[in-house]
């Protein structure tokens, strides 16, 4: 499967001695002419019912500097997704395959969602704060502070069933100029939760370095969270306790291997869990894990995926916000509520 996706770099290089060969081998984009797509592979049987024999994966759009937060319009067929150092939030319609600029400036927004009415909710790295899209196109801040002190850059976010607005505070938007700007945290990493009816901040968990990707089991009643801070990273688990207002219990769920790193997710409708994952040669793409947290398949891509979600007419078709392309592809099954 590695040789129908990658290709050695050849010719003067094929002919170099050992001690010349590069050692990064360079992934370009080919589709597979063949069925099943063996970029598609089973890592355990019980995964085997997932991968549709006649889909393979598809490339949607490219030229992009780093693709996070894709989420899915059906009532409109459309994707957005955002492109963190462009400064934009990009548009991909289904039925045209067209691709265009759907906002600009977008404060550097990075992970996005939309809320029980539909509307887009974003956060952003620049202005460090988490937006909600009306249906008039105005903008209303949920949150952009707490405790009178500025959040660090909200990076992903999801919506419960009751409209409480869930989102991780990691750093990473004020550590440099390229995804936001410079500045010095005031706040610890925390993951918090919006109130719908108050609009009340509080803090799920604290305890998490660099907390990234999040996502709820379908049933509502597990937060998986992503520690990025860590080495190698892990997923952490948390009950939803107290009428589905606070996260406890917190503990190990996955631990990616040497090399790993996951980044966003989303669980389908059995609990099992889509990791974006990277770095490295047979790394980059997707890896699945089962809701007992066995690694059951994979997904190979030429290029770290950061994030995914779930779209299509009936939410079977994966949607992979990878470095700096969109790809996607038809699975059998469907992506479970609030993703």
């Amino acid at each position: 499967m590695v040789l129908t996706r990658r290709h050695m770099i050849s010719g003067a290089v094929a002919s170099m001695a050992a001690s010349q060969v590069p050692t990064a081998v360079f992934a370009r984009w080919e589709p597979s002419e063949r069925y099943p797509d063996p970029a598609v592979e089973i890592l355990d049987p019980s995964f085997a019912p997932y991968r549709l024999a006649l889909a393979r994966v598809e490339r949607l759009a490219t030229g992009l500097r780093w693709s996070e937060g894709p989420v899915w319009f059906g009532d409109g067929r459309y994707l957005l997704w955002s492109d963190i150092p462009n400064n934009r939030i990009m548009k991909w319609e289904e039925e045209t395959g067209r691709v265009s600029v759907f906002r600009k400036p977008s404060n550097n927004a990075n992970g996005n969602t939309r809320d029980r009415q539909g509307r887009l909710i974003t956060c952003e790295h620049d202005t460090r704060r988490v937006t909600r899209t009306e249906y008039d196109g105005t903008i209303t801040v949920l949150a952009d502070r707490f405790q009178g002190k500025p959040l660090n850059s909200p990076n992903d976010v999801v919506v419960k069933s009751d409209n409480s607005v869930w989102f991780t505070d990691p750093p990473f938007g004020i550590l440099g100029n390229y995804e936001g700007h410079v500045a010095t945290p005031e706040l610890p990493t925390n993951v918090y939760r919006i109130d719908a009816g108050t609009g009340q901040l509080s803090v799920i968990t604290g305890e998490i370095n660099r907390p990234n990707g999040l996502c709820f089991s379908p049933d509502e009643t597990k937060l998986y969270v992503i520690e990025a801070g860590v080495t190698p990273r892990v997923v952490r688990s948390y009950d939803v306790v107290d009428n589905g207002t606070r996260g406890a219990n917190g503990r190990t769920f996955i631990t990616a291997e040497p090399g790993g790193t996951p980044d966003g997710f989303r669980c389908d409708v059995d609990g099992n869990l889509r990791c974006g994952w990277g770095m490295g040669e047979g790394k980059d793409g997707v890896m699945i894990y089962s809701r007992d947290a066995k690694p059951i398949g994979r997904i190979v891509l030429p290029e770290r995926c950061a994030n995914l979600c779930f779209g299509g007419l009936r939410r079977n078709r994966l949607f992979m916000a990878s470095s700096q392309s969109l790809y996607s592809l038809y699975v059998n099954t469907q992506g479970a509520p609030g993703g």
